[in-house]
């Protein structure tokens, strides 16, 4: 298992669609297992681990989470040039009220994904 603790272990139904897009995003696969097909993987960027978990998981159902994961990297604005035309992006870059600016993703398994900056 590769070091550091994840952030969130998250359920995915594909995971190769998993990876090809969080690889895209400009995460890196830290680990999988197995090599081949793998049902297990560890994907990081900026200040965010997340693994992921398909086959047998101990989540009955569909991937589902209310709320998202949150990421901070030295330029919002940066990253939705990095990811126009990659991804669809949910909204952003938005000044918000509480003193933050924000890019919203949503990844094929329905998670959102938060990039933020302080104002």
């Amino acid at each position: 298992m590769a070091e550091g603790a994840a952030n969130a272990i998250l359920k995915t139904l594909d995971m190769a669609e998993t990876i090809r897009w969080y690889t895209a995003v400009g995460f890196e696969v830290r680990d999988r297992f197995p090599d081949i097909e793998p049902t297990w993987c560890e994907m990081a960027r900026d200040d965010l681990i997340v693994q992921f978990l398909s086959g047998e998981t101990p989540w009955p159902g569909t991937p589902a989470m209310t709320g998202c994961l949150y990421l901070h990297p030295s330029s919002v604005t940066a990253v939705q040039d990095e990811l126009r035309g990659v991804i669809a992006l949910e909204w952003g870059v938005e000044e918000r009220e509480w003193g933050r600016r924000e890019l919203l993703v949503r990844d094929p398994n329905g998670y959102f994904l938060t990039f933020a900056e302080d104002t």
